[in-house]
């Protein structure tokens, strides 16, 4: 906390005698901001150091029976089963992550174009983000299962009686289609708020050059977009690692598909065990921050760049 010293001038008072302390403007902003920021770090720390130490004790069945150190995390580090919902995790978060931006970006591209009916576009493209998760994994149960076979109906090199949710990989596949065509719109969203503060006259300038469309995209949407690019995959990166709703509608965790939330969920309710159970929510959130932590790097030398152009 730093303090300002004041002191008279020469006519009025004897100089350079101290008149008083006050606080710089940023030292009273976190003076003011520092009852908020505790209570929500508390807010957010007290469950991971809840976790964390619950994670050290040995129990049967819901009953401590004694500390244990770090063998819960050791059991769960020689489990076959953790390391298939870290693999299942990764997958399903890796291939949605990228389809999500690639049609976001389209998305957000043709939200940005003025033409007419550019509202009843925009409201149809954000129409599925709207919807809540289960209901979107409900109706896309349905649509990849057998009956009424709506997939299987529509395509028409697909067998009528092919099982989508039945068979290692195509059921990752079929969560992956879900996600995508749910969340991609939020992706766009926030695409789109970046395109919009890029200066029209950038353009004007590149089309006046003589730059085709395709080289005012490399040359002057990418680089402007890439921070706002880095934001919207942080989002989705994050919320992905943590994806449980949707394979527990659809296929509740078979065929490869059990997630590391879902297998906190057995840990917790089928085969109840606080200890495992914690150690692998530790865990799961020990990979998500590491991971927010790499976007937060790369976002931040960008700006910094960006700052500097």
């Amino acid at each position: 906390m730093h303090l300002t010293q004041r002191a008279h001038g020469s006519n009025g008072g004897s100089r350079g005698r101290p008149h008083g302390w006050t606080l710089s403007e940023a030292s009273l902003a976190r003076l003011f901001l520092a009852p908020s920021v505790s209570v929500l770090a508390l807010v957010a720390l007290f469950p991971v150091l809840y976790a964390g130490s619950l994670s050290l004790y040995l129990y049967d069945g819901r009953d401590r029976e004694g500390f244990t150190g770090i063998a819960n995390y050791a059991h769960a580090f020689s489990d076959e089963r953790f390391w298939q919902a870290v693999l299942a995790t990764f997958t399903f978060t890796g291939s949605s992550v990228t389809l999500e931006l690639f049609i976001g970006l389209g998305f957000a591209l043709l939200m940005a174009q003025a033409f007419r009916g550019q509202g009843p576009t925009r409201a149809v493209i954000l129409v599925p983000w709207i919807i809540p998760t289960v209901i979107a994994a409900q109706m896309w149960y349905f649509m990849f299962n057998i009956q009424p076979g709506f997939i299987n109906h529509s395509i028409p090199l697909v067998p009528r009686d092919f099982n989508w949710l039945g068979q290692k990989g195509w059921t990752m596949a079929a969560l992956i289609v879900a996600d995508v065509w749910k969340t991609a719109p939020f992706m766009a969203l926030l695409l789109l708020a970046g395109l919009q503060v890029i200066p029209q006259e950038l353009y004007e300038s590149a089309r006046t050059d003589g730059a085709s469309a395709w080289r005012r995209f490399l040359h002057i949407t990418l680089p402007i977009l890439r921070p706002t690019i880095l934001v919207a995959l942080l989002f989705r990166t994050v919320d992905a690692l943590r994806v449980y709703d949707l394979p527990k509608v659809m296929t509740n965790g078979t065929f490869g598909t059990e997630t590391l939330s879902m297998l906190v969920e057995r840990y917790v309710i089928q085969t109840v065990n606080p200890g495992i159970a914690s150690a692998l929510a530790v865990m799961t959130f020990a990979t998500v921050l590491g991971v927010s932590l790499i976007f937060v790097s790369f976002l931040s030398k960008n700006l910094l760049l960006g700052s500097r152009a």
